[in-house]
């Protein structure tokens, strides 16, 4: 049998190590799923959905910390891919995108499925082109692997079906993309600004992203030797709060009020390896100072007294010996002193009585967080699951957590689980989802099923779209069309193959959570959680205070009386 392209391409991905590839299957796809199907290391994980191959693609290259692929076949099938690979983009991660395209003699023809993928995935995407002929296909493989490793993010190969389909030829297949991991410092006269500008500050925070990977310790040592609190932001959080004694919690909408307070009452502020979005949270009159490996996030949120280009442990450990002895510790005092209040009361809100229903989110988040494996790796729906999880779970340096923290999209966190669990399958996976999230891309549920992927799945079941509704009301709204009517999820699971249980009552979660964890195969805890339950954010502006008051007097005013004083009862009674 002669050589195809498809074997080019799907023998240069298993010499790089690639095992698996996410998608659903499609004619145009053929040449590709055959060529799988010979190989016997290679594995097709059929998804239900594109979006859902994305997902869990962006999630195995989090876990392998290498390249990812999944496919889809022409027109609409690779264009369900992109939501998905918008995540992975920003997120950062390393992804190759198979997009098969429509018969290469019909392109331009207005043909049966045709788009244009090149265009459509260019904004999501660092490489993106169209492989025309099969002479282009080992050179064009190559520079889009080694753009996604090197740019950490999504490559897009557009490949028509009969392209996939021809003879190879003799071109070698492309052996030569390799991860980048350079070193990367700031020059001598950087640092010794940036050594002054810390030397000069009195009361110095750090705030800590996901550029904190590896960098740990370099972290806790600079801290030490600034006398500094440690504010993460979320992408942050399995990095830097773990093992940390500086360590005063998150910022942000789902953050801590001491992560707040720790970067309000600065005056130096140094922001290491993140790009915290909320401009409101930054400190007024601080001079804040930023280290990034990319240099166009500098100055992106804040204006700077300075901003370098570095890897943040690499800069750490040449920053360290320049700085000067401290000795007054007022400021991180106050930090942790204000930290462990805040902390004190949020775990008061993470409570369980036998017979009070329904369960207060707070307390699930707590307890699988207490009940899952050291080294479990965590998925979080958007909305309110990322901010119990952001608050209840804790991090160890082994356990991992992978949302949609920057894409912000719904329905996640089941993909997610998928991806990592067919890239870690001795670890523990759980999925903490949302009704709404779960229900959004729910087919895929079987895909556990069938793939034989024992993913746990946790629903934070309240009926309705919580996080929307929480805005809703700061913002004065009545909530209007957030309502979820959902079905017993334990019993809809069990009719799918998966071991299901529906819970009500917090005397019988901790038993519900082991079983499910310790059942070998997928498994999906329903559990019924409290709608009226309130997140306050660390900061409470006027506006939403004023809101909040609106929304309490047009609901009594709308006959939903009831509703305000369950929303009393739930969070001013536990």
């Amino acid at each position: 049998m002669a050589r195809l392209v498809a074997d080019v391409l799907i023998d240069t991905l298993e010499a790089l190590g690639v095992s698996q590839i996410f998608g659903v299957a499609g004619d145009s796809l053929n040449g590709i799923t055959d060529a799988i199907r010979r190989k016997p290391d290679m594995r097709w994980v059929h998804t239900r959905h594109e979006e859902v191959a994305a997902f869990a693609a962006g999630a195995a290259a989090v876990i392998t910390e290498g390249l990812a692929v999944c496919a889809g076949s022409c027109g609409p099938g690779n264009l369900h891919l992109i939501n998905g690979l918008f995540d992975c983009q920003r997120n950062h991660v390393p992804v190759l995108a198979i997009a098969a395209h429509i018969p290469s003699g019909e392109v331009g023809s207005d043909y049966f499925q045709e788009t244009h993928p090149q265009i459509l995935f260019k904004e999501c995407s660092v490489y993106c082109e169209l492989v025309a002929t099969p002479e282009q296909l080992p050179r064009m493989l190559g520079t889009a692997i080694q753009a996604a490793l090197t740019h950490k993010g999504v490559a897009v190969l557009v490949l028509s079906g009969d392209v996939a389909l021809s003879a190879a030829t003799d071109a070698p297949d492309p052996t030569w993309p390799r991860q980048a991991r350079p070193r990367v410092l700031p020059a001598q006269a950087e640092l010794a600004h940036l050594a002054a500008l810390l030397n000069a500050g009195k009361n110095i925070t750090l705030l800590c992203g996901a550029g904190c990977a590896g960098a740990h310790d370099e972290v806790v040592k600079l801290a030490q030797a600034l006398q500094a609190p440690v504010v993460h932001a979320l992408r942050g959080k399995e990095y830097i709060e773990y093992d940390n004694p500086y360590d005063v919690g998150m910022t942000g909408l789902i953050g801590f009020a001491s992560g707040y307070y720790a970067m309000e009452s600065c005056d130096t502020l140094l922001v290491l390896g993140s790009s915290f979005p909320y401009r409101q949270f930054y400190p007024q009159d601080a001079k804040v100072i930023q280290v990034d490996l990319a240099g166009e996030r500098l100055g992106l949120r804040h204006p700077l007294a300075l901003g370098v280009v570095g890897d943040v442990g690499e800069t750490i450990r040449a920053l360290l010996p320049t700085l000067a002895p401290r000795s007054d510790s007022t400021h991180l005092d106050r930090a942790l002193a204000h930290y462990t209040k805040t902390r004190k009361e949020l775990d008061e809100l993470a409570v369980g009585h036998a017979g009070r229903k329904p369960i207060h989110p707070q307390y699930l988040a707590q307890r699988v967080s207490e009940l899952a494996a050291p080294d479990a790796i965590f998925t979080a729906d958007v909305g309110t699951p990322t901010l119990w999880a952001a608050r209840y779970l804790k991090m160890n340096g082994q356990r991992r957590l992978i949302g949609s923290f920057n894409h912000g999209s719904m329905a996640n966190a089941l993909a997610q689980a998928l991806g990592a669990k067919a890239a870690a399958p001795q670890r523990q996976v759980v999925a903490l989802c949302g009704d709404g999230g779960l229900t959004m891309l729910m087919g895929d549920l079987i895909t556990a099923v069938q793939e034989k992927l024992p993913v746990k799945i946790v629903v934070f079941n309240n009926g309705a779209l919580g996080f929307v509704e929480l805005e809703m009301k700061a913002a004065g709204f009545l909530e209007t069309a957030t309502e979820l009517v959902n079905p017993d999820f334990g019993a809809v699971v069990t009719a799918m193959g998966l071991y299901g249980q529906r819970v009500e009552d917090p005397a019988d979660l901790d038993a519900a959570l082991e079983r499910a964890f310790a059942h070998d195969g997928p498994a999906l805890i329903d559990v019924v959680t409290n709608r009226q339950e309130l997140a306050m954010p660390p900061k409470v502006t006027f506006s939403q205070a004023r809101g909040f008051s609106l929304y309490v007097a047009r609901a009594i005013l709308d006959g939903r009386a009831g509703q305000v004083l369950e929303l009393s009862r739930t969070n001013l009674w536990r």
